[in-house]
């Protein structure tokens, strides 16, 4: 009886112990149930909600862009991706080589893709071929069911009305690469990340901000192999979850007059220049084409090697924009910067004369004029007319070369326009200090003579020089040059408005610039002058023509003809002008590389430009000019076959 209650006080004890320890379980269980259930309950439903969900960038639909009269340059129009989501890639072996099948890839290069995004969250999408066809995007669909993680994404491309022509200042868009991330997002302040799309060139990059928008993002509710079944508002089931609606960028309105940039594109066709119109009141950019060139859309639409080698390898670099990144020796289109000097110096008179003979010596150097019998006396009318080489030799040894640049520089040459157009290059007018600097040697008096007719040290883009012959033609006022005219949004608000911009004004007289415009009148519209073949009917400008020398040459190859040189060691062919002469409205620059002569390959492009301009805002003025020119014409031929008669008749009566 003793052992018993002995044996049962034992096991009491143990089993009150083993109670206790059963207890204190079902109650960590029942805490532990408690504080998942009850107190984070709500935010693990939140947890479980969202691994149902995954959220989507919905891009932003970029601006678009218009011409000064609202015609449509450039839009939006959808493109089709092939991606991945490495989070739902449950099947590598199966899917990487169906994919690459379908998109007619190599399984390699599929890999070395999804290689390259390895660092990135698993839940970003890797974009594996960009711009798919309509048939592989119908393929990726049917079998979707067997490539989890694989998705066609929409995406908005850009289209660009005219392709090539322009390309230089609409510019383009494409993918921000791995060494410009950290650039960019410095630079605006922006969380970039790979796979976006930004502007890299043109109007496109300059304006990126305003053009961009903003993305929004939506939720979609998708099955355990990521695929989409349908897409979440904020409801009782997803409290709180809301998608964020897509702000479109503004647009924006150029300068640009489209038919002029065709006009232009086209007169420079099988040629490689630029040329560039600007409205001399305001500076407006009208025209601005630079060949060859490119297809801004290769850049969105996805760019193939084959294309994008084209462009590396093109000797003639299609990429540049020849209007604002290259400059050039300005040749005689100089001469009337020279000319100014003089006479705003006091070292001659409009009407005063020089005897001009085809050569020039100074030292132990002689100077070439073009014309080998040289052209006899000159006044500045004439020199400018005739472009005559030994009036500016002459003169060039009678003025510091400094003065020299201080005038030219008052029409904007030698430093940027600052136009918004990225990489643009400043030009060089020389002085005794750069020359020091550059080369520690001191400014010999020779080097006035060759810089007096545009040659030496003397660089020029062509928008510099169109900016300064619009400032010769608005009588002294020199405009930054304005390529865009207003920022505005879908619904037509006007956001920024770009007003016309004074840089300076030429301290020049009246009577120095009518001098001037005078002699570049009679260069176009005289017997004679330079450009007399080349002036077109109806449209009255007034210009220079200019020869740039590329390499340094000898009397005997000075003389020979161009176009039998190598191309690379053929001049430069340059042409500027304005029009009308009684009242300008527009001023162009033509540079055409290794065309020889301004006259033939330069002056041309210009006429046409200009022909298109009077036809189109000065049309009145444009028709009665054409009447006058014809009658001209027809009285200038009628004259020629007279001569003609009569020289024929002196001959048989010799005979």
């Amino acid at each position: 009886m003793f052992a018993e209650e002995e044996v049962v006080k034992s096991h009491k004890g143990r089993s009150d112990i083993l109670f206790t320890l059963i207890a204190g379980c079902f109650s960590l269980i029942f805490f532990r149930l408690w504080y998942l259930q009850i107190y984070q309950g709500d935010m693990l439903y939140q947890y479980s909600i969202k691994n149902r969900l995954r959220k989507e960038t919905v891009r932003a639909p970029r601006g678009m862009i218009f011409s000064r009269n609202n015609q449509l340059m450039v839009h939006n129009i959808p493109r089709f991706d092939a991606i991945i989501i490495p989070q739902y890639l449950t099947n590598r072996k199966q899917t990487i080589p169906k994919l690459a099948n379908i998109l007619s890839m190599k399984e390699s290069d599929v890999k070395k893709i999804l290689k390259k995004y390895r660092g990135q969250a698993r839940y970003r999408p890797v974009r594996i071929k960009k711009n798919i066809s309509k048939k592989e995007v119908a393929i990726i669909e049917t079998e979707n069911e067997k490539m989890p993680g694989v998705q066609v994404e929409t995406f908005i491309s850009r289209e660009y009305a005219d392709k090539e022509v322009g390309g230089h200042v609409l510019g383009y868009i494409s993918e921000i690469s791995q060494t410009q991330l950290p650039k960019y997002r410095k630079r605006d302040h922006v969380d970039y990340k790979l796979g976006d799309f930004i502007g890299q060139d043109g109007i496109e990059e300059k304006f990126d901000k305003n053009l961009r928008g903003e993305d929004g993002y939506q939720f979609m509710e998708v099955d355990a192999r990521g695929r989409m079944k349908r897409i979440i508002s904020s409801n009782n089931l997803f409290a709180g979850i809301e998608n964020k609606v897509a702000k479109p960028g503004n647009n924006v309105r150029l300068t640009i007059d489209r038919d002029l940039q065709l006009t232009a594109f086209k007169a420079l066709e099988g040629k490689v220049g630029s040329a560039v119109a600007v409205d001399v009141q305001t500076g407006e950019v009208l025209a601005m084409v630079s060949r060859p060139s490119f297809d801004p859309a290769q850049f969105s639409k996805g760019l193939t090697a084959e294309y994008w080698s084209s462009l590396v390898n093109n000797e003639f670099n299609p990429l540049r924009n020849r209007a604002v990144q290259d400059h050039y020796p300005p040749g005689s289109t100089f001469k009337v910067f020279t000319a100014i000097t003089v006479l705003e110096e006091g070292l001659i008179k409009p009407d005063e004369e020089l005897s001009c003979g085809p050569t020039f010596r100074l030292g132990r150097r002689t100077y070439h004029d073009w014309k080998k019998s040289g052209h006899g006396k000159t006044d500045v009318y004439k020199s400018i007319k005739r472009s005559v080489d030994v009036y500016y030799y002459k003169l060039a040894t009678q003025f510091d070369i400094d003065t020299l640049a201080s005038y030219a520089r008052k029409f904007g040459l030698g430093s940027k326009t600052q136009i918004t157009l990225p990489r643009e290059i400043p030009g060089l007018i020389p002085t005794k200090e750069w020359k020091k600097k550059r080369f520690g040697e001191e400014w010999q008096l020779g080097e006035n003579l060759t810089s007096a007719i545009g040659q030496s040290f003397l660089l020029t883009t062509p928008l510099q020089l169109a900016m300064s012959y619009a400032t010769i033609a608005n009588g002294g006022t020199l405009y930054r040059p304005q390529v865009v005219k207003e920022i505005f949004t879908n619904s037509g608000e006007v956001v920024e408005s770009m007003e016309p911009e004074i840089v300076s004004k030429a301290e020049v007289s009246e009577a120095t610039l009518k001098a001037v415009k005078i002699g570049m009148n009679q260069v176009v519209n005289e017997e004679k002058g330079t450009a007399w073949w080349y002036r077109g009917r109806g449209i009255r400008m007034a210009g220079k023509t200019g020869t740039a020398q590329v390499i340094s040459m000898s009397s005997k190859e000075l003389f020979s003809k161009c176009e039998e040189k190598p191309y690379k060691s053929r001049h430069h062919g340059l042409f500027a002008a304005f029009a009308p002469y009684e009242n300008p409205r527009i001023a162009v620059a033509v540079v055409v590389e290794h065309g020889c002569h301004g006259s033939s390959a330069a002056a041309p492009v210009a006429r046409d430009i200009i022909t298109t301009y009077m036809k189109k805002y000065e049309k009145e003025a444009h028709a009665r000019y054409e009447k006058e020119d014809n009658e001209k014409a027809r009285a200038y031929w009628r004259k020629l076959q007279e001569k003609r008669r009569k020289a024929k008749e002196k001959k048989e009566q010799e005979g």
